[in-house]
């Protein structure tokens, strides 16, 4: 391991351990868990939850949603932001759905699917609506930025419209879809969350972050937000290293 990610690392840990100390001393103040309970509190609450044999079905269906309205996102968004960057005319006729979608408030378009959809589809439908702008967009930018010198050659060389695709667009895209995916599963997993807590269905994180309100149990709440934070920055840093080793 490089004496660089080992200092990166050690940062992150004293940054960790320092604001946790500052959680447990604001709850020291407040003094009262029903309003702000301490990070022992919430520790033991994610102990008691993982026991659980619903947490497991619970996490799961949540993170089948949210894979599904991103994988979904991701094929749109590949494929249409494609066809945006290298044809002036697609673009201008798909732009304006886009802005339409990305500027439609998420509690807007959560209410809309409450009406359409079942309880379960909810947070699919939403999550794609958010998650397939941010690829479009990236992966409109990609191909727009791809090296022209290079397209000119395969032009020259007769190169074939599929090769051009996987061997030029798509390698030039890559830095931009990177940053895309990473940005997209991350709104993903809030916006499912919060779709499910407004939807209810049977099985999912935000319909446990729901009752945890109803009844005032915060620990419990506080304890599914962090389960939802660590499991969307897992995905996250997945979704980088496999983009690293596609990069090579």
């Amino acid at each position: 391991m490089k004496i660089s990610t080992i200092k990166t690392n050690k940062n992150r840990i004293v940054g960790i351990l320092l604001w946790l100390l500052l959680w447990q001393i604001v709850y020291w103040i407040i003094n009262k868990d029903v309003y702000f309970p301490s990070p022992f509190s919430v520790a033991i609450s994610i102990m008691s939850l993982v026991k659980n044999p619903d947490f497991y079905i619970v996490v799961s269906s949540t993170t089948a949603r949210v894979f599904i309205s991103f994988l979904v996102s991701a094929l749109l968004g590949v494929s249409l932001g494609y066809l945006c960057g290298v044809n002036k005319k697609a673009y201008d006729l798909f732009e304006p759905m886009i802005i339409f979608i990305r500027t439609t408030p998420i509690i807007s378009i959560i209410i809309i699917a409450i009406i359409w959809f079942s309880s379960s589809n909810v947070p699919i439908f939403t999550g794609f609506l958010m998650c397939f702008p941010i690829i479009w967009a990236n992966m409109v930018e990609g191909i727009r930025n791809t090296d022209k010198k290079l397209l000119e050659m395969c032009k020259l060389y007769n190169v074939g419209k599929m090769e051009i695709f996987k061997k030029v667009y798509i390698k030039a895209s890559i830095p931009y879809l990177s940053a895309g995916f990473s940005s997209a599963l991350g709104i993903g997993w809030k916006v499912v969350a919060a779709a499910e807590a407004l939807s209810l269905p049977k099985y999912g994180i935000g319909t446990n972050l729901f009752n945890s309100k109803i009844y005032l149990q915060v620990p419990e709440l506080l304890a599914w937000t962090v389960i939802i934070i660590l499991i969307s920055y897992m995905f996250e840093i997945l979704v980088k290293k496999i983009f690293k080793k596609i990069e090579g």
